[in-house]
């Protein structure tokens, strides 16, 4: 859908300067096309304040002098058609200011570009029909209703989850800036989209998770920045291949019914020279106030949210992803740095908006017509926040006065538990609102308990590594840990290397530590994760009412002494759930008293001290029987072991009164058959 007509083009730029245009990518940035029987592209680019722009590339030797664009000044766009350009060749804009500076700029609608260090864009038509085979996925998302299903999500990094063999890298003896692509390819370690599919889709299957999230793909420069400080918003990086290598990837985790969830970073963007700071010599991109466009705590500049042409850049990159990519949501990065004026930024006091208030407006107005856009044109995407702060309903549409999100993560429950889990037993007693706490709020949002990237760098030690105690005693906790987030309200995230108990901090340059595995505690924690994925997945009491208090209710919140806590989580047939029991000292408990609302049998059909997680096989065989013992306030109790650094799940074994009646019936019925008989 190219806008070739001239009015209809206008339209378009109508929009994107006045209100929203939330399709530009088919009308900016490079085209294939054919003009008056003539096959090339077509070059379209937004710098309204440049003197001159021209194209340079590979087909002109990077001598613009031959491909000077024409300037519409109407819409500030310049454009050219040249011929016999095809896919595959390299380009950038070369812009002159107005102070007759001059930059070489890469297309900020590219849709593939060089492999780092190069920073051209590549010539890709990612509009063209593709083979998709996810009509059945696709179908069933738009009748799936998130918030009464199960979402356990898998956060990787995929430069880093696996990487070649070391015999498989191919060394080039000579400068970056002289190695061909594929060399930089062939060396960098990296597996492509299509490689990390066929090992990672199997591995999603095995361990149960319902979705991944993708840490950021939009290009670039520095692997370090993990993706977080982009240049390329329409470019997935070519780290690891090309478009079509991610169109392959997302096919297959749908046809597989797995969904793709990807990292968007609206807030800000990094400050390269190629880049969208000051992009045609003045500020376009980012605020052209230096105190509002300077992002110093991450050394990026903040995009203009008040612009209609920022705003219809960003809203048209997230349909972009949804509508070219099939994506399934999106994770918005670092919400709070958007919705407050002073957030990190120190050095910047007293600042108000028109009301007196901390809220940046503009940028509130930003996420809302994101949300309410991309819910209008797609069914059932997951649009997640990062959002750090007590911000009100971050979860609610915008016409009830919300940001318009569906998700949240529960940052709050994160910094709490983890710092209880570091907490030396001893005086956990005394810390017990921590784990207490998040009961009061959680239900105020549709939130995600995430254990994510953040957690395990800069010196924060990896998950398990962060659990109190000996050896054994970390691998105890980190089980009892997974055990208790399963069972507290919430969506599930966590991120790679924890499922195996990686020891290590995340380290974004090497694959995970996969050979761990040889070793017993870390195979069993594995296959701890994936019992407990797939047990998340069967028992509807863990995610039917997972937004309402009324698939929640405490048996026993108070025992700070011995910091055990226990909780019903409740599906919607009132004989349908779960009790939790949970110990977070390492002192093993016998005959040990829990409140039961029902005079019913229970089963044990989970325990993270199963020896085949390497724990000490303190269990609850066989029936166990409920007693007419108050306990609790509540009228009847069951009696049970309760492992050290454990969590235990039970499960009510009501009987079935249909199939009770027809026993009944049968043995009247056979009994009165051999009455029969002797009369």
């Amino acid at each position: 859908m190219i806008f070739e007509d001239i009015e209809e083009f206008g339209e378009e730029m109508r929009l994107f300067h006045s209100q929203v245009n939330y399709r530009l990518y088919y009308s900016l940035g490079c085209h294939l096309v054919e003009k008056e029987g003539k096959k090339g592209a077509e070059f379209k680019v937004w710098a309204p304040n440049a003197k001159d722009v021209q194209l340079v590339g590979n087909f002109n030797n990077w001598d613009g002098s031959k491909h000077r664009m024409f300037f519409n000044g109407y819409h500030g766009v310049w454009s050219i058609f040249v011929p016999n350009i095809k896919e595959g060749d390299i380009y950038k804009y070369k812009i002159t200011s107005k102070n007759d500076e001059v930059f070489l700029k890469a297309d900020p609608f590219a849709f593939y570009s060089e492999l780092r260090p190069g920073t051209a864009s590549i010539v890709k038509d990612v509009t063209k029909p593709y083979n998709w085979e996810d009509d059945e996925w696709i179908d069933k998302r738009e009748k799936w209703n998130p918030f009464e299903n199960p979402i356990n999500i898998y956060e990787i990094h995929l430069g880093s989850w696996k990487r070649k063999l070391e015999s498989e890298i191919k060394k080039i003896d000579k400068p970056d800036l002289e190695k061909t692509q594929q060399e930089l390819k062939d060396e960098s370690g990296f597996l492509d989209y299509k490689e990390i599919c066929d090992k990672l889709l199997p591995y999603i299957l095995e361990m149960g998770y319902t979705h991944i999230e993708i840490m950021p793909l939009s290009e670039h420069p520095l692997d370090g920045s993990w993706g977080y400080q982009a240049v390329g918003y329409y470019s997935l990086t070519s780290r690891y291949g090309d478009p079509e290598g991610f169109k392959y990837m997302v096919n297959e985790f749908h046809k597989a019914g797995i969904g793709i969830i990807l990292d968007w970073v609206p807030g800000h963007f990094c400050k390269d020279a190629h880049g969208l700071l000051k992009f045609d010599g003045t500020p376009l991109y980012e605020y052209p106030d230096e105190w509002r466009s300077e992002n110093k705590g991450w050394g990026t500049a903040n995009f203009n949210l008040a612009s209609p042409e920022v705003r219809s850049f960003l809203i048209s990159n997230a349909v972009f992803l949804f509508d070219i990519y099939h994506i399934d949501g999106i994770r918005a990065d670092a919400v709070s740095n958007i919705i407050y004026l002073e957030y990190g930024q120190p050095e910047v006091r007293g600042l108000k908006n028109k009301y007196g208030g901390d809220e940046d407006l503009e940028a509130i107005e930003f996420l809302k017509l994101l949300n309410e856009i991309v819910f209008s044109k797609f069914k059932n995407p997951l649009m997640i926040a990062e959002e750090a702060t007590a911000w009100p309903l971050v979860t609610r549409p915008a016409y009830v006065g919300g940001l318009g999100f569906n998700y949240k993560w529960n940052m709050g429950w994160m910094n709490d538990m983890l710092k209880y889990m570091e907490m030396d037993p001893i005086y956990r007693q005394y810390h017990h609102n921590l784990v207490t706490f998040s009961l009061m709020y959680c239900f105020s949002e549709n939130y995600i308990l995430s254990l994510s990237h953040d957690e395990v760098v800069h010196g924060k030690k990896s998950i398990l590594d962060k659990m109190f105690g000996n050896y054994e005693d970390k691998f105890a906790s980190l089980r009892m840990f997974l055990g208790y987030m399963f069972g507290h309200p919430g969506k599930k995230l966590n991120f790679m290397g924890t499922e195996i108990g990686q020891f290590m901090e995340w380290r974004f340059y090497e694959e995970l530590e996969w050979k761990m595995l040889k070793y017993p505690k870390h195979d069993s924690i594995k296959r701890y994760v994936k019992d407990l994925n797939n047990l998340y997945k069967k028992e509807r009491s863990l995610w039917e009412q997972d937004i309402t208090s009324d698939g929640f209710k405490w048996i026993d919140h108070s025992n700070y002494q011995e910091s055990i806590i226990s909780f019903v989580r409740k599906g919607k047939d009132e004989k349908d759930f779960l009790l939790f029991v949970c110990n977070f000292t390492p002192v093993p408990h016998f005959n040990y008293l829990v409140g039961s609302e029902y005079l019913v049998d229970y089963e044990e059909i989970f325990n993270s001290d199963r020896d085949i997680y390497s724990g000490t096989n303190i269990l609850n065989g066989g029936i166990i029987k409920p007693k007419l013992q108050d306990r609790n306030g509540i009228p009847y109790s069951i009696e049970l072991n309760i492992p050290p650094l454990s969590t235990i799940i039970l499960k009510p074994k009501f009987k079935d009164e249909k199939k009770e009646t027809e026993i009944t019936t049968k043995k009247k019925i056979a009994n009165l058959d051999i009455k029969n008989r002797r009369v």
